[in-house]
């Protein structure tokens, strides 16, 4: 009976020192927990705007300071900066809220900052659009426009036979007049399909077809630009 005692005794006190240590283990969990990093919000280059600030080294590249706001939980950042004249995107990091680059005169861009920590998870900000200025004009391009639907590379139901193109435009001069949709089977796409002044186009299609589309933006100084290809299929 004694020795019986004590084991119980005994055993009692081992759960108890485990469920100690179990509850040391959680709370030094909890206490090194790293939260997500925020997204942050852009300052400069402007958003839609003219850049006419920044180094330049040549007559064709200058250099500008990237700004951006500190992020909660952010301990470093990836700037991202798109060439939109040719779709090329490059990326830098920093453990400020800013970044120095090299960049082409006459040319828009746009750029958005993702946040980071030792944790996996992310966060992205706004991307913002700007043209860096090259010699002196009194007119810039407008942006090439931003193909919204249907998305790149979709693939829609066979019994698709109406749908419309979509996308969204922009320009720091703001007067652009019109919009050249160029759609077709052919990559890249050189049939005219409609001249507009809104941001949307009907279409008809058929099954078992693959179809290319780009916009062409013009403006009232007769400055265009290209978006890139979209494609998608029906099927």
């Amino acid at each position: 009976m004694r020795n019986s005692t004590k084991y119980i005794f005994g055993s009692f006190i081992f759960c108890l020192l485990l469920l100690n240590c179990s509850s040391s283990d959680n709370d030094g969990n909890t206490e090194n927990e790293i939260d997500a990093p925020k997204a942050t919000t852009l300052i400069f280059p402007s958003e839609n705007s003219e850049c006419t600030e920044g180094s330049n080294i040549t007559s064709t590249e200058s250099t500008i300071l990237f700004k951006w706001n500190d992020a909660q939980n952010a301990t470093s950042y990836q700037l991202f900066i798109k060439n939109l004249d040719t779709q090329t995107t490059t990326n830098y990091t920093s453990s400020v809220s800013e970044k120095s680059v090299a960049i082409l005169r006459g040319t828009p861009y746009s750029w958005y900052v993702v946040s980071k920590n030792t944790v996996t998870e992310t966060a992205q900000s706004n991307t913002w659009k700007f043209y860096n200025a090259g010699e002196a004009t009194s007119s810039y391009a407008p942006f090439p426009a931003e193909l919204v639907s249907p998305a790149l590379s979709v693939s829609l139901a066979a019994s698709t036979t109406n749908l419309s193109l979509q996308w969204s435009g922009e320009d720091v001069d703001n007067d652009i007049t019109e919009y050249e949709v160029l759609f077709g089977t052919v990559n890249p796409p050189i049939q005219s399909q409609a001249t507009t002044s809104s941001n949307n186009v009907s279409i008809t299609v058929g099954s078992g077809n693959t179809y290319f589309w780009r916009v062409i933006t013009k403006d009232d100084n007769n400055n265009t630009s290209e978006s890139q290809v979209f494609e998608f299929t029906v099927q």
